[in-house]
């Protein structure tokens, strides 16, 4: 795991490292070790998910070497060296190259030439996400556009969190409001009345479980709805 290396390699060196057993489906192969990239890999590896981290510069890969299970210095846009280093073994791959459009397509198209089965990207603009897509990215994120959207819905209301999904469809952690305290959540109008499920509960010094039909809330528990965006927000307002 982390410290496996201490230095970072030349392609045909890790090329051989790797290539002495086949590479584990296990690890995420990520390029492009800027701001993004970086914090990807090293949330994977506090996880537990071994990780080759690749970069075009030296100095960034020495940087952070020590600290993923491989990194090498290439061409990620290159996909000879990407070769080299087995990358077309592994099932998942990120791009995360964003300001340097070419960069990231090339790369993109080099990891779906090469049949790796999940492909994630990051885009910057919603044309950039379009082509990303085009030449066939399994998944299309846009960190900054995405996480400005949460923040305006968690700063304009109520809700302690925030989750929308591709739907329409979102989940919102939240405090209950006054009406569903001290009933089972059976005897409530939530559903039909609000349009929205009460799927989890969390209770002052423990942690989240599921909610059901017998579930009581209490004053100082936090719950997390379920439902329509629009629907899951005019909830949290009834806090």
């Amino acid at each position: 795991m982390a410290g496996a290396t201490n230095c970072p390699w030349k392609g045909h060196t890790l090329a051989k490292k790797i290539g002495a057993k086949k590479p584990s489906a296990e690890i995420v192969v990520v390029l492009g070790l800027g701001r993004f990239g970086k914090s990807l890999a090293l949330e994977l590896m506090a996880q537990g998910t071994e990780v080759l981290g690749i970069d075009a510069d030296e100095a960034v890969v020495q940087k952070i070497a020590n600290r993923l299970t491989h990194a090498a210095i290439a061409d990620t846009t290159d996909e000879e060296s990407l070769r080299q280093l087995s990358v077309h073994d592994f099932d998942r791959a990120v791009v995360g190259i964003g300001s340097d459009l070419e960069a990231s397509l090339l790369t993109a198209s080099a990891l779906i030439s090469m049949g790796v089965t999940n492909v994630w990207a990051k885009a910057i603009s919603n044309a950039h996400a379009k082509i990303l897509s085009q030449i066939g990215v399994h998944h299309v994120v846009r960190p900054e556009h995405d996480m400005g959207k949460r923040v305006a819905h968690l700063v304009r209301g109520r809700m302690l969190d925030y989750i929308e999904f591709d739907d329409g469809y979102a989940m919102v952690k939240t405090t209950p409001p006054a009406f569903l305290l001290g009933k089972r959540l059976g005897e409530t109008t939530t559903r039909t009345e609000h349009r929205v499920t009460v799927v989890a509960i969390k209770q002052p010094g423990s942690g989240f479980t599921y909610a059901t039909a017998d579930t009581v809330i209490a004053p100082g528990d936090t719950i997390i709805v379920s439902g329509q965006i629009r629907d899951a927000e005019r909830f949290s307002e009834l806090t």
